[in-house]
């Protein structure tokens, strides 16, 4: 049965609920739906003292939201995976970019003053996943909340794409101040000399674990990698070089970028939209600080294809979905420590499976990642990013009982559609 929110409950639920950070109702719907679906992720997703926001809540009761998140301990023994699979401590610093950019979208749209103070909450949380461990450079997918410091080992390439093009998004914006900006060169500077130490013919272009090991699971390569990964490493570069203007960052740029957008012309159609959105995150880089004509029109022509690919996506999850029961859309997830089925990868790392809910968690995401995807090329296209979509979506998505974090997204991809009038 699909879910439909008549506009009286909107309104009566966002009244009700305690916002933080607070926002007044609005007397539209969607935005209205928008405003529950942020109160929800701010209050329950969001750890205050670790200031991250974490993949998914394993319950609706105020207090219990993170009761299963993975204790120091467990963490210090790096279980049940050194990437933290299953947990909910996988991607953090995924969030954490997307919500910065998401934040700079809302506030070209509203001008509302109460965002710079959550922007800075949200840049807390990337920033502590850079350094609370002491490993110049490295990004931490998440931090432990009971000691506020343990972290996996095991980071990825797409951690450190969302950590780059976010702090890249909020240092370019009118919301960061002089400060702030500092702050984040150099946490770019960390990041790029990381890569430009570590990724190497020697060391099979990885960008290594926490503990200077080569990642077993090759989710840390920088280079020699797919067509969607192609351009993360000169993107790091790019995005460093034009928040510092360090000659240094500058020349890594150049030495990367004509042969990974080369490489970039022809993703595969398979690609998840996670992948697909990171590798558009990484072209919009490019596209920014590139002066080549020539250069900046491929880079737009791939832009455009992968657009292509999510529009795509698109109406194939609007399928998934229409699909499920409210049942299905409102799932809590199983308690990872004793879910029955576990695999273990070719490296060795054991990971708890969810079932069925993975099913719906995974599709609540890509939804929004999909239709954030068709939003961002350099010239609008309406053709590319269906309205229709993204407002079912919303319209049919209950906030207050939705357990994923695919709200980020679809936050996100609603945001950018205001900012560029696609709304």
């Amino acid at each position: 049965m699909r879910h439909h929110f008549p506009i009286a409950l909107i309104f009566s639920v966002c009244c009700l609920l305690s916002v933080e950070p607070a926002h007044a109702a609005s007397p539209d719907p969607d935005e209205a739906q928008m405003d529950l679906a942020w109160s929800m992720l701010w209050q329950r997703f969001r750890h205050p003292e670790t200031h991250l926001f974490y993949d998914f809540i394993s319950s609706y009761e105020d207090g219990h939201h993170l009761n299963h998140l993975p204790t120091a301990e467990e963490v210090s023994r790096q279980f049940p995976n050194p990437c933290g699979y299953g947990t909910g401590m996988e991607d953090s610093m995924i969030l954490g970019g997307a919500l910065l950019s998401t934040l700079v979208d809302r506030f070209a749209v509203t001008g509302d003053e109460e965002v710079r103070e959550e922007i800075k909450e949200v840049f807390a949380g990337v920033e502590r996943c850079v350094t609370v461990h002491a490993v110049p450079g490295f990004v931490a997918r998440s931090v432990c909340p009971e000691d506020g410091k343990s972290v996996y080992i095991n980071s990825s390439r797409d951690q450190y794409t969302h950590c780059v093009h976010g702090l890249w998004k909020y240092a370019k914006s009118p919301l960061c101040d002089d400060e702030h900006r500092e702050q984040i060169g150099h946490l770019l500077r960390s990041v790029a000399d990381r890569m430009i130490r570590n990724v190497t013919a020697e060391n099979g272009f990885d960008s290594l674990r926490a503990d200077g090991k080569r990642d077993p699971l090759g989710i840390s390569k920088m280079w020699e990698v797919q067509a969607h990964e192609a351009a993360r490493l000169p993107m790091i570069y790019a995005a460093t070089w034009d928040v510092t203007g360090e000659e240094l960052y500058r020349a890594q740029y150049r030495r990367y970028v004509a042969q990974a957008i080369e490489q970039s012309a022809e993703p595969s159609p398979n690609s998840p939209a996670y992948a697909l959105l990171q590798m558009q995150c990484s072209l919009e880089v490019l596209h920014a600080v590139e002066t080549d004509p020539a250069l900046r029109t491929k880079i737009a022509s791939c832009m455009q294809y992968v657009a292509e690919l999510a529009a795509n996506r698109v109406t194939h999850v609007g399928r998934v979905l229409a699909s499920m029961s409210e049942e299905d859309r409102t799932l809590l997830p199983p308690d990872w420590r004793t879910v029955p089925e576990w695999k273990e990868s070719a490296a060795g790392y054991r990971i708890p499976q969810w079932g069925h809910y993975r099913h719906v968690w995974h599709h609540l995401r890509e939804a929004g990642e999909a239709s954030l995807i068709t939003l961002m090329l350099p010239t609008p296209d309406e053709s590319a990013f269906s309205t229709e979509a993204l407002q079912t979506l919303i319209a049919e998505s209950d906030y207050a009982h939705q357990s994923g974090c695919g709200i980020v997204y679809h936050l996100a991809a609603y945001w950018k559609a205001r900012r560029i009038s696609l709304w």
